[in-house]
């Protein structure tokens, strides 16, 4: 025991009260103290599992993705009791099957395990999110979640599970909850480990339909049978605090769950439709850190346009384009970017996706009479250096956010336009004078987002007659690429077989400069102020994603896909 103090002083950096303090409860309380330090939350659960690693000489494995279930384990340990006690196989020789566990002190159900194999069994310390994954994929979960909720859900009173959420439940522990808990968990639970942004729960005349929002691409995924569709329902609507009872009106609600160490925000949006109640569920994972400029996509000469106008001290900054096309992304990048110790930056955001250190965020709140013109508004008598507000939707806000900007404060804000070129005339239409216009905005940035080849599978081949034809749609000829041979994903587990892993974002950036500022006094149209914009070196949001194609980074179908000519 002294040398576990020790490992906690050394590995955990805790102090002796602390040390003291947790093995006094393990003694009295009899808890394993590994449960003892993540209740008291001293140490997260990977230095945790370093720590036992080093004290008990077992292998510590960070990640789970390329290990494969021993086939003799799938077939002799029934998926729920792998599921109970977060134990899987991860390898098998002369006799011993490696199991992968986050309990390390929890000895009977490696008891019972050998007894199930007829195997010696070797602890390997993992991580809780990690191992539930792997039984995820080797125990083919999407059969095996639907048939298990199914068994026991015939009699189940559906009001009672409002009792059973708990405030930040975690979506793992899913060991004697109901079944129709552990099927709505789990696929929450998958839909975070496949990075998706959005859960659909599309109800069929025949079947529930589980989709998940992937890199901005639908997929179907689980399809539940209809007899659980209340039930699914009810559970969904349990957990974002809405009326079970309401089944004819939407209903917006609003959750926090916990994976593991992490928290996630769900935002639930339910519709009646003819077949049942459809439901939307928005996942904004808190852990993921806010990216900063360099790591989105931006070149040299992109990012030094960006940083020039960030600098200025007065003036405004508009993004653009459709929803979902990574605006708030950037804005939070320009965000981190300001010296918050010298600056006071302000935010109005509906809603806040995610905290910024140094940085005052103001929800909108309209049903309190909290909009983005009133928090505007009020923002101006808060002595603000930087201003942020999440969108211009009205002729109000436009205005009193163009004259901050004329006031010395550096304004950003957000438009859905098609190109950069059109925000400024979509100002001018809104009824905003051409002077304020031309002598207020310093940068138009407009963005979409684009699918990145998966690393894993990338592979260059020499085009198709499908390929060439989208490659001369850009006007590229298989010439201009090393060999004449074009990167590709050809999809394997990792991507899920699309063949892409994550998203960049493709840039164009409209400055205004004296020629664009003449334009703009004459009303010029968004062609006219493009096209000269391009004269003078603009890249267009086509041109940007040309380059990420010859680099490698993306397809020729992604960059068709989101820009026009």
């Amino acid at each position: 025991m002294a040398r576990l103090a020790e490992l906690l002083k050394t590995i955990g950096n805790l102090d002796d009260d602390r040390v003291e303090d947790c093995l006094k409860q393990r003694k009295e309380s009899g808890q394993s103290l590994d449960k003892i330090l993540l209740q008291k939350g001293f140490l997260d659960e990977n230095t945790i599992l370093k720590l036992f690693s080093e004290y008990l000489g077992f292998e510590y494995r960070g990640d789970l993705r390329d290990d494969t279930v021993p086939a003799d384990f799938l077939r002799k340990v029934p998926v729920q009791f792998a599921r109970s006690y977060n134990l899987v196989g991860v390898g098998q020789t002369n006799g011993t099957v490696q199991v992968a566990t986050c309990s390390p002190v929890d000895v009977h159900p490696m008891d019972d395990l050998a007894v199930m194999t007829g195997l010696d069994i070797e602890p390997v310390l993992s991580p809780r999110a990690e191992i539930t994954s792997l039984i995820n994929r080797s125990y083919k979960h999407r059969t095996d979640l639907v048939d298990e909720a199914l068994d026991t859900l015939d009699d189940e009173d559906i009001v009672s599970l409002s009792a059973e959420i708990e405030e930040g439940e975690d979506l793992l522990d899913v060991a004697h909850k109901a079944p129709i808990i552990k099927l709505v968990n789990m696929i929450l639970f998958q839909a975070l480990k496949m990075r998706a942004s959005d859960v659909h729960i599309h109800p069929y005349p025949d079947r529930v339909q589980i989709r998940y929002r992937v890199d901005g691409i639908l997929y179907d995924m689980e399809a539940a049978p209809k007899k659980v569709q209340d039930a699914i329902i009810s559970r969904v609507k349990v957990m974002g605090k809405m009326d079970i009872a309401e089944r004819r009106l939407p209903q917006d609600g609003r959750a926090t769950l916990k994976v593991g160490n992490g928290e996630v925000d769900v935002r639930i949006s339910t519709v009646p439709t003819s077949t049942g109640e459809r439901i939307c569920l928005r996942l904004l994972d808190k852990t993921s850190k806010v990216h900063k400029l360099d790591e989105i996509g931006m070149d040299e000469d992109h990012f030094a346009i960006c940083t020039r106008y960030l600098n200025q001290s007065h003036g405004m900054i508009f993004l653009t384009g459709p929803t979902g096309s990574g605006k708030t992304t950037t804005l939070y990048g320009a965000m981190s970017y300001m010296d918050t110790t010298k600056l006071n930056v302000l935010t109005i955001e509906d809603p806040v996706e995610y905290n910024l250190e140094g940085i005052s965020q103001v929800q909108v709140n309209e049903k309190k009479g909290l909009t983005f013109a009133s928090g505007l508004r009020s923002f101006l008598r808060q002595d603000p250096d930087v201003m942020m507000v999440g969108e211009v939707r009205d002729r109000e806000t436009a205005d009193i956010a163009i004259r901050a900007a004329l006031t010395g404060h550096l304004v950003f804000s957000t438009v859905h336009t098609n190109d950069a070129a059109s925000t400024v005339t979509r100002l001018l239409d809104i009824g905003i004078e051409p002077y304020l216009v031309s002598s207020s905005l310093l940068l138009v940035i407009a963005q979409r987002l684009v699918r990145q080849i998966c690393p894993r599978c990338k592979t260059f081949v020499e085009p198709d007659k499908i390929m060439l034809g989208k490659l001369k749609a850009l006007g590229l000829v298989p010439d201009i690429f090393p060999e004449g041979k074009v990167a590709t994903g050809a999809g394997c587990e990792y991507c899920f077989g699309s063949g892409y892993v994550d998203r960049t974002a493709i840039y164009e950036m409209l400055e205004i400069d004296d020629e664009c500022k003449n334009q703009i006094m004459d009303r010029a149209t968004a062609t006219v102020i493009k096209k000269s914009a391009v004269e003078r070196k603009m890249r267009t949001l086509r041109m940007d994603g040309i380059q990420k194609v010859l680099q490698g980074v993306t397809t020729a179908d992604e960059v068709l896909r989101v820009t026009q000519i």
